[in-house]
C-alpha cells in the first residue's frame, strides 16, 4: 500500500490509528500532541496515559482513540534536537519502526503520523522527513498497510531551498523556451502571404480514436508489462516502488483495456527508472505526453533528467509546489 502525504488536521484522519508526538510522561502537551488530547478527550485521555505510565524516547505504547475517529492513539517519544551528534537519528528512526510495528500488532489497515520531533523538539524538517520516508518506505516492502504523513501547511514540511530554486529556475527556463517557440511560430505565421481566398490547410489535427488506435503498436498494459520484464522486476517490486495500491496494479494487469491516470503512469516511469525517451513512449501508449507547459510534468521532468528515480523524494517535491503526487 502506499504512502500518501496529506495537508490536514492528524486529529480529522479516520485512520485505524494515529500516532501523537508524545512527552515520555504522556502529558498533555502543546503543538499536534495538545491536539490530539482536546480531541479525543482531554481528561479520559491522560487517565489512560496515566495508566501507562511512561515511554522512553523512541519506544511507542498505545491508548483508545477515545472520541477521535481512529480506534487508537499511538504515543511515541522522539528526540530532542541538539545537534545530531546524540543519536537523535537512530531514536527518530525508531520512533515510527516502533509504532509501525505497534500498528500491526493492533490489527491496524491504516496510520496516520505527524512528522515528528519538528515542533517545539526543533528536528531540522528537512532530514526528518528523510527519515521518516525511509523508514516507511521500508516497512511498506514487508507488509501491506495505507501510511499517512500529515502536515497542516506547507511550513509544517520542507525540502531544502537549493532544490526547491534550482526545480524553480528549471521550471521558469521551460516555459520561458515554450513562449519563446510560440512567439516564433507568430512570426512565421505572420511573414506567411497567403491570399485570402485560398484555404489554409491545417497542419496538426487531433487523431481520430480509430487513427490513434491505429498508430500504437502495443496497449498501454502491453508496454508496460514488456518494461518490466526487461527491467527484471515483479508484479510486487514494481507497484511498491510506484507508491501505488496492490488493487489498482492488479485491475491494470487483469483489464488489458484500462486507461491509468497520468500520474499513474509516470509513478510506473519512475518505480521501472525510464529515460526521458521512454517515459514518453509508456505515455503515448495511453495517449499522453509530457508537457513543458504544465509544472507537475515540468517537476517529474526534472528528476528523470537527472535519474533521480526516490518517489518519495519527488513527490516531496511536488508538494511543495502544491502540485498532485505520483502513486495512488
Amino acid at each position: 500500500m502506499p504512502l500518501q502525504i496529506v495537508r490536514n488536521d492528524i486529529t480529522k484522519m479516520t485512520t485505524d490509528a494515529i500516532v501523537n508526538a508524545a512527552n515520555s510522561s504522556l502529558k498533555m502537551g502543546g503543538g499536534v500532541c495538545g491536539a490530539i488530547f482536546r480531541a479525543a478527550g482531554p481528561k479520559q485521555l491522560q487517565e489512560a496515559c496515566d495508566r501507562v505510565g511512561h515511554c522512553a524516547v523512541g519506544e511507542a505504547v498505545h491508548t483508545n482513540g477515545f472520541e477521535l475517529e481512529s480506534k487508537y492513539i499511538i504515543h511515541t517519544v522522539g528526540p530532542v534536537w541538539e545537534g545530531g551528534g546524540r543519536n537523535e537519528e537512530m531514536l527518530l528512526r525508531n520512533c515510527y519502526r516502533n509504532s509501525l510495528e505497534l500498528a500491526i500488532e493492533l490489527g491496524c489497515e491504516s496510520i496516520a503520523f505527524p512528522l515528528i520531533s519538528t515542533g517545539i523538539f526543533g528536528y531540522p524538517k528537512e532530514p526528518a522527513l528523510r527519515v521518516a520516508t525511509e523508514e516507511i518506505d521500508a516497512f511498506l516492502g514487508g507488509h501491506d498497510m495505507d501510511v499517512y504523513l500529515v502536515v497542516l501547511d506547507k511550513q509544517s514540511f520542507g525540502i531544502s531551498q537549493k532544490l526547491y530554486e534550482s526545480i524553480e529556475a528549471f521550471i521558469d527556463e521551460q516555459e520561458a523556451a515554450v513562449l519563446e517557440e510560440r512567439a516564433g511560430r507568430y512570426q512565421d505565421r505572420r511573414e506567411m502571404e497567403i491570399p485570402m481566398s485560398a484555404p489554409i490547410e491545417i497542419v496538426e489535427q487531433q487523431l481520430s480514436l480509430e487513427e490513434f488506435l491505429e498508430e500504437v503498436d502495443e496497449s498501454f498494459s502491453q508496454r508496460l508489462f514488456r518494461f518490466i520484464d526487461e527491467r527484471g522486476m515483479t508484479d510486487a517490486e514494481t507497484y511498491k516502488k510506484a507508491n501505488l495500491d496492490k488493487k489498482l496494479f492488479s485491475k491494470i494487469r487483469n483489464s488489458p483495456g484500462y486507461t491509468p491516470k497520468k500520474k499513474t503512469i509516470l509513478a510506473f516511469a519512475i518505480a521501472l527508472e525510464l529515460d526521458i525517451d521512454e517515459t514518453e513512449e509508456l505515455l503515448g501508449t495511453a495517449g499522453y505526453r509530457l508537457s513543458n507547459s504544465h509544472k507537475f510534468d515540468l517537476i517529474v521532468r526534472y528528476f528523470i533528467e537527472r535519474e533521480q528515480y526516490n518517489i518519495f523524494e519527488i513527490n516531496e517535491a511536488l508538494f511543495a509546489f502544491d502540485e498532485a503526487l505520483l502513486g495512488s
